[in-house]
């Protein structure tokens, strides 16, 4: 993510990171992005597991549903990727907001975004974010990583994370 830009740009979010960001207090730090967008299906999904995330004030959620047919090319990716209803959807509101971002968590997700020239991040990412922009300190987020295992339902490796924690551990 590149933070230099002043205009932070249009989010495109499947369920994982609401999800996730929720369940580690960190919601707000999607709250500088002028506006989230959550498609249909991937509202549907967070309501089911985490509707605190969707009820919250700080962030400007925007429920939407793609306006285009699904592409051959995301048709294709999501046969072979097992993409879900969520995680397609997603895909294609942001095919359909090119300048925008796809935060997700899915590795198969993301792989279909790369390969559709679509920018994608996730929760980590978003984390390290907050360190770059001071929306908090260092020490405060790495106690949220420190603690990622225990207060959320994101599953990564544990040498993922450590890489992450050192990266963090660099930041200014």
């Amino acid at each position: 993510m590149d933070e230099t830009d002043q205009r932070p740009p249009l989010i495109v979010c499947d369920a994982g990171p609401l999800i996730h960001l929720d369940e580690l207090g960190c919601l707000d730090l999607l709250a500088d992005f002028p506006v989230v967008l959550v498609p249909t299906e991937v509202w549907r999904e967070v309501q089911g597991y985490r509707p605190s995330a969707l009820v919250q004030c700080l962030v400007t959620l925007r429920q939407i549903k793609p306006t285009q047919p699904i592409p051959p090319a995301l048709a294709a990716m999501a046969r072979l990727l097992a993409l879900h209803a969520g995680e397609r959807e997603a895909i294609r509101v942001a095919l359909e907001h090119v300048h925008g971002l796809l935060l997700t968590d899915d590795t198969a997700a993301r792989l279909a975004a790369r390969n559709l020239s679509i920018r994608a991040h996730g929760t980590l990412g978003i984390l390290l974010r907050a360190i770059r922009r001071g929306q908090r300190s260092k020490e405060a987020l790495l106690e949220v990583l420190s603690e990622l295992p225990q207060r959320s339902s994101l599953h990564l490796k544990r040498s993922l994370l450590d890489d992450v924690i050192r990266e963090a551990e660099q930041l200014p």
